[in-house]
């Protein structure tokens, strides 16, 4: 297995599609199968999807806002789930959003990206407006371990209108964030696919917007978010892939609740009920997406 994490995410891709997993343990909707709502629960539901997604999905994505409001037990359930799915082989995605400056920016870049994690993860979000420097420390990180980060570009929220989309000089602020990464998108280039792991959050919900991102970044792997309960399709969320020999390529998909916690599952008086749910979804989101990307 290659030391590149665009390497690895292309690998995992390519051989079980572009679904990216969102485990995001919205207390209300964790079903009570699991328990009531509790970080004990969301630990317990978490490592459960994950093991549905083996052999069935290359990435997840937890949600950390999500468990962290538990506190210290949150934070632990949140560790709990991403040692499950890195022990299970799946590469794992930290949707953290972090962003600061020197020393507190190479503190969250040690604790997240760092060999010792105790919370591993493969990639984690971060914000780059303060400045690309506040991104330099988990690009550094990255670049010695073989992981990624995820720069928030254009996402897929309705605020994304108020900064993002904002014109400077003729251009869209996001196109000017993209622009600045170039040389970070060089250094995390996989050697055997050439795609980069300096990703790039392009929403699923502004697929002409997208197509410019790609126009600008270049060879950076996109994370798509608003795909499925956020209303987006499988074509609109690959608007800023780039054709390949077996077709549309660039990235991963997310779907968190209408993979992780559809009608079936959330109802369901059984685990293998729950479990038949999670997979006919998980299922039946890859062919949607397989199916647009040979479109």
């Amino acid at each position: 297995m290659t030391t590149s994490f665009a390497d690895r995410l292309i690998a995992g891709v390519r051989e079980k599609g572009p679904l990216c997993v969102g485990i995001d343990p919205h207390a209300a909707m964790i079903p009570a199968l699991f328990g009531e709502a509790s970080p004990e629960a969301a630990a317990k539901w978490g490592v459960a999807l994950v093991e549905r997604c083996v052999g069935r999905a290359a990435v997840v994505k937890p949600q950390a806002g999500l468990f962290e409001r538990w506190g210290a037990k949150g934070m632990a359930a949140l560790e709990e789930v991403c040692q499950a799915a890195t022990r299970a082989g799946l590469i794992v995605i930290l949707d953290a959003k972090r962003g600061d400056i020197g020393s507190t920016a190479e503190g969250y870049a040690e604790g997240y990206l760092g060999a010792g994690s105790s919370c591993p993860c493969d990639a984690i979000t971060v914000n780059p407006y303060m400045g690309v420097d506040t991104l330099e420390p988990f690009v550094a990180v990255a670049e010695r371990e073989g992981k990624g980060v995820v720069v928030l570009a254009r996402t897929s929220n309705p605020g994304s209108k108020d900064f993002q989309q904002q014109l400077i000089d003729g251009e869209p602020l996001y196109l000017h964030v993209a622009r600045s990464l170039a040389p970070m998108i060089a250094r995390l280039r996989g050697p055997q696919t050439g795609w980069s792991g300096l990703m790039m959050v392009a929403g699923a919900t502004g697929p002409a917007e997208a197509a410019r991102l790609r126009a600008i970044s270049g060879d950076a792997l996109f994370l798509v978010p608003g795909y499925g309960a956020q209303g987006a399709g499988a074509r609109d969320s690959m608007a800023g892939f780039v054709q390949r020999a077996n077709g549309l390529e660039g990235g991963v998909v997310n779907a968190s609740r209408s993979v992780a916690m559809p009608d079936g599952a959330k109802s369901a008086t059984s685990v293998k009920d729950w479990e038949r749910a999670i997979d006919l979804a998980v299922t039946a989101a890859q062919a949607e997406l397989a199916e647009a990307a040979r479109a």
